[in-house]
């Protein structure tokens, strides 16, 4: 279950690219888009938890009881949302203004390395043959298909934005993955969005940049990324991320440029070259390596640490 959960994360957030670009050609700026996608999406986890009290309890759930444990787990998940998602998206929506969107993201899936590095490096997890292999093959697979777009344009600054930003998402796993296990799906979720609200509000409001005069067509498209790209895409990935650990949700995740340009192709007639369909065969190839099961060593799991510390 885990896996599908990280897939289908991947798809809706693949999809959140051909939102945006439809939200763009409606008069949506960047800025404003980025605060009713957060902020719609914190009100709609809002009222899922106001209908399904039973999603704010459960086995997994930090009892009030605990006193600062229950605090600092609440404090982590909403600076994950107002420091680390919110930064990271800053980086990567400015970066779309400088360089062409394929080049954008083939800089920020870079991040699927640097969680994996990370990971070891902080003794979380271990660097297995089998991780190595479906890692190289998720990012060569990744490198074809978004190299098969065509011409890049290159900025330096831009190209440096987007680097910002898979760092930023390589801290936001890997500190996701030390509370996904201490808050329900849901509660863990509302957090982070309202965190970002908060963040990216305040910034419109400082800079002057509210503009609400979006038309019937942009409420759609701002909807479609606040629903499917943002809540169902979170739900499914902090679920699948408490199932997999954080390297193999990152390699999983890989398959969303997949999606776009699949999408990008349907939806804006962009035709898939053979060097893209090659990748991503290589990209769910590695999908499929990585829910292959472990051999048992009789060793305890490497990320069994993750978020088992009251300290």
């Amino acid at each position: 279950m885990g896996p599908f959960l990280v897939l289908l994360s991947a798809v809706c957030f693949g999809a959140m690219a051909i939102f945006a670009k439809f939200a763009y050609e409606a008069g949506i700026s960047p800025q404003v888009l980025l605060m009713l996608r957060f902020g719609l999406a914190a009100a709609m986890l809002g009222v899922v938890l106001l209908v399904r009290p039973g999603l704010r309890s459960g086995p997994k759930l930090v009892q009030p009881s605990q006193g600062r444990t229950a605090t600092r787990v609440v404090l982590i998940a909403i600076g994950l949302g107002a420091v680390g998602y919110a930064l990271q998206s800053t980086f990567y929506f400015s970066a779309l203004t400088r360089i062409d969107a394929s080049l954008t993201a083939l800089v920020l899936y870079t991040y699927p390395v640097l969680v994996t590095l990370g990971a070891v490096l902080i003794g979380r997890e271990r660097l297995t043959t089998r991780r190595v292999l479906a890692l190289v093959a998720a990012t060569a697979g990744t490198v074809l298909v978004l190299v098969g777009v065509g011409r890049l344009r290159f900025d330096l600054l831009g190209v440096g934005l987007a680097f910002g930003g898979a760092v930023t998402y390589t801290v936001y796993i890997l500190v996701s993955d030390t509370v996904v296990n201490r808050l329900p799906p849901v509660v863990l979720t509302t957090l982070v969005m309202a965190g970002a609200a908060v963040t990216l509000g305040g910034r419109v409001a400082l800079t002057g940049g509210l503009d609400l005069h979006i038309s019937p067509a942009g409420w759609l498209w701002v909807g479609c990324i606040a629903l499917v790209s943002t809540v169902i895409a979170m739900l499914a990935f902090f679920a699948g991320l408490a199932r997999t650990g954080p390297s193999t949700a990152s390699i999983l995740s890989t398959f969303e440029p997949v999606v776009t340009t699949a999408l990008a192709a349907l939806t804006l007639h962009e035709l898939l070259t053979p060097v893209q369909l090659v990748g991503g065969v290589l990209v769910l190839g590695a999908a499929a390596v990585v829910q292959l099961p472990r051999r048992s060593t009789g060793q305890p799991r490497a990320e069994v640490a993750v978020g088992c510390a009251d300290t």
